[in-house]
């Protein structure tokens, strides 16, 4: 019995490994690029009340506002990581306070968490008013994530022209007072 293809063998599974070696893989997509403290500007100035609108204040909980003022606090100091746990602190307090859900949202956008933006801003959506400051502000925040997302959407309604119609929305003038 002769072993004459080992050799055979050994020198193919070691071309194999070599040739294997020598693929490239193509490059990863690059990471979404935002400005995170322009687009939370953006998302702010979007949320700015005029005095003739509908603008819906919740009761506020006093240790959630001591909270938020943390967060507020430290997000000026640009300790943002530090912000985030303020407002989660809050949010275990009151999780569908939706004011409290777009501080989050826009602290996600200050650290680049595209995805946590967007849910945070579609969850004060869903548990808020669909109308005033705050209804703009989340709309905004969801039309800054789509700007930047590494793969366009396709999808009906999933456009950043879609959120800044939605933003346009939430204006509504306040009833007439006599």
């Amino acid at each position: 019995m002769t072993y004459s293809y080992l050799p055979r063998i050994a020198f193919t599974t070691l071309a194999l490994a070599v040739l294997a070696a020598c693929t490239s893989t193509p490059p990863a997509p690059p990471a979404p690029s935002i400005d995170g403290v322009a687009a939370v500007t953006a998302v702010r100035a979007a949320g700015g009340a005029a005095s003739t609108e509908l603008d819906v204040q919740p009761i506020r909980d006093p240790q959630v506002d001591d909270l938020r003022e943390d967060a507020e606090r430290l997000e000026k100091a640009g300790q943002y990581a530090q912000a985030i746990e303020a407002l989660d602190q809050a949010l275990q307090l009151n999780p569908d306070d939706p004011a409290l859900l777009q501080e989050r949202a826009e602290a996600a956008l200050l650290v680049k968490d595209l995805a946590g933006a967007e849910r945070y801003a579609k969850l004060g959506i869903e548990r808020g008013s669909k109308v005033g400051p705050l209804c703009r502000r989340h709309w905004e925040t969801i039309a800054q994530v789509r700007q930047v997302r590494p793969v366009p959407v396709e999808v009906p309604g999933e456009t950043v022209a879609d959120a800044r119609r939605e933003r346009d929305a939430c204006t509504v003038a306040a009833p007439a007072r006599y």
